[in-house]
């Protein structure tokens, strides 16, 4: 049985490397009461089961009723788990952020997050954000941060500010149908050895989720190779680029064979020609392009 592919987290001053399954679990829209809460809580546990061991939320997600949700599923099985939630801007002060940071542990039910993220730039200066992760690392309390929605530039200016160079991950909008971070944000993240998770890898926001879907290179390349479309966007999404793997996507599934469509597309890979035809039909962008944001 080969190896499901991963992405390497790198090794901190405080934290060894680890390595994660390129496809975790999102959150967004869980505890809204769009699915029945028992149908949320059921399908982050098979995730859990079937390999998808990183769980990505946050305290906007129906005003942290998804890390209930979250907190529910990982009750008895906490250490199964790499365990992402991100901080509005507005609560990444000095001190907001460890009242923040402290209110989505208590409602997920852990003392600790392996990962925490500043969901998007906001008007708190970084140094202040960043002198409130590092002492919710040294209280234990998060083992790693990062950032979430940041373009280069913004990346550019948190590598310049003090304990920057320590930020984990970048997690952005990213798929077949949205390439922008291709032009300069992806590279740059290359060059400093900081992996990407990708959220709405399926395009679950907007209109283009059909568009991308439906579309017939899509559906075609898909049913060649014996995969869903979906299984078919989150290959391309992992895919190595240069014989690396840098991305992690977080798809969102309730239904019971969508997590397990998920998972299995951890074991799709996809070869030259297939890359070729939707590089073809869903060109990477020529030039700089505003970073896309949901």
């Amino acid at each position: 049985m080969t190896t499901p592919p991963r992405v390497s987290l790198a090794e901190t001053p405080h934290e060894p490397a680890i390595e994660l399954p390129a496809i975790g679990q999102g959150t967004w829209f869980m505890g809204e009461g769009l699915a029945p809460r028992a149908d949320e809580v059921r399908a982050l546990q098979q995730g859990l089961d079937l390999g998808l061991k990183l769980i990505d939320t946050a305290e906007m997600y129906g005003d942290g009723g998804a890390e209930e949700v979250v907190g529910e599923a990982l009750r008895g099985r906490r250490d199964d788990a790499f365990l992402v939630s991100k901080v509005y801007p507005w609560n990444a002060g000095r001190d907001s952020a460890i009242a923040a940071c402290e209110r989505s542990l208590q409602r997920l039910g852990t003392d600790c997050l392996d990962l925490y993220l500043l969901h998007w730039p906001g008007g708190i200066p970084l140094d202040e954000t960043l002198e409130a992760f590092e002492r919710l690392r040294e209280s234990g309390k998060i083992r790693r941060f990062g950032v979430s929605n940041f373009d280069i530039d913004d990346m550019q200016a948190l590598n310049a500010t003090p304990g920057g160079g320590e930020c984990a991950v970048n997690q952005v909008l990213y798929h077949l149908g949205s390439r922008g971070i291709e032009h300069s944000l992806r590279p740059w993240q290359r060059d400093h050895g900081m992996p990407l998770m990708a959220y709405c890898p399926l395009a679950q926001a907007g209109r283009l989720r059909r568009q991308l879907l439906d579309h017939p290179e899509v559906t075609a390349l898909a049913a060649e190779r014996d995969l869903t479309p979906a299984q078919l966007l989150l290959a391309w999404a992992i895919r190595p680029v240069d014989g690396k793997r840098d991305v992690i996507a977080i798809p969102k599934a309730v239904q019971s064979q969508h997590v397990r469509d998920n998972a299995a597309a951890l074991g799709a890979s996809l070869d030259d020609d297939a890359l070729a035809r939707l590089d073809a039909a869903f060109p990477a962008p020529e030039g700089k392009e505003p970073l896309d944001i949901v």
